[in-house]
């Protein structure tokens, strides 16, 4: 079954908050991660490559976790991220000489284990924990307060600003409401965007506002109760170099 850009996007985002669809979606693309890192070292990533396919892995699990709708379609995001970390392990191969794999065996026996099995891990799991169940429970909770207004992550995304210009409009609109706690209160008491208002304070037009009202209502809400993490996912919202944002 061939799937639209839009319901990848809808996967993505589910497995950016869910470890198990996360999973899932990583075993329904395998065979992409495999024909990517086959692109790039012309050969199956078996027999002693295994090491490739597992940076591939890696690369394609950054890419859900980093990918914003603004950054075009999923796929060809993900295939540039396979691309330039293998480009990278190769560098390091190249800068190191012999590179040891890490699934070589300890020893000559079949079954003394790979050296992978000696390297202490170092991760934090409780710390990893608790980050994601804290951002679990923030996506829950910011994903109530905006269906109270009849929004969804999803609408919001699709509402997101494709445009430079338009995302230094939302600069803009932000900048202006954030020192105005009377204006934020408004905004979530009602989920209604100010537009007169706010239109008049920045200079943004009207039909900018009007455009993008889902975004910037999700975008001032966050600034609400302490979204640090969902601020972190909505305001990443680079100047432009020129335009009026209009």
């Amino acid at each position: 079954m061939v799937q639209t850009e839009h319901s990848i996007v809808a996967q993505v985002q589910a497995a950016k908050i869910d470890p198990e669809a996360a999973d899932a979606f990583i075993r329904q693309y395998m065979g992409f991660i495999r024909s990517e890192t086959v692109k790039f070292i012309h050969t199956a990533p078996e027999n002693g490559r295994e090491d490739e396919l597992s940076i591939a892995m890696l690369a394609f699990y950054e890419a859900l976790l980093a990918y914003e709708k603004s950054r075009g379609a999923f796929l060809p995001y993900a295939a540039r991220a396979i691309k330039n970390r293998l480009i990278d392990y190769y560098r390091v191969e190249k800068r190191h000489g012999n590179v040891i794999s890490l699934h070589a065996p300890l020893g000559a026996e079949t079954d003394s284990g790979e050296l992978l099995e000696t390297i202490p891990d170092t991760v934090d799991h409780a710390e990893a924990y608790e980050t994601r169940t804290a951002s679990q429970r923030e996506i829950q909770e910011f994903s109530e307060k905006l269906a109270q207004f009849g929004l969804t992550f999803s609408e919001v995304a699709d509402n997101c600003p494709r445009q430079e210009r338009t995302f230094t409009a939302c600069r803009r609109v932000l900048e202006f409401a954030r020192p105005r706690p009377e204006l934020l209160k408004r905004v979530e008491d009602t989920g209604k965007l100010p537009i007169s208002e706010l239109a008049a304070g920045t200079g943004v037009e009207r039909k900018t506002l009007e455009r993008h009202r889902k975004y910037l209502v999700a975008i001032l809400l966050a600034f609400t109760n302490g979204y640090e993490i969902i601020r972190g996912h909505l305001c990443q919202i680079v100047p432009a170099k020129g335009g009026d944002g209009k």
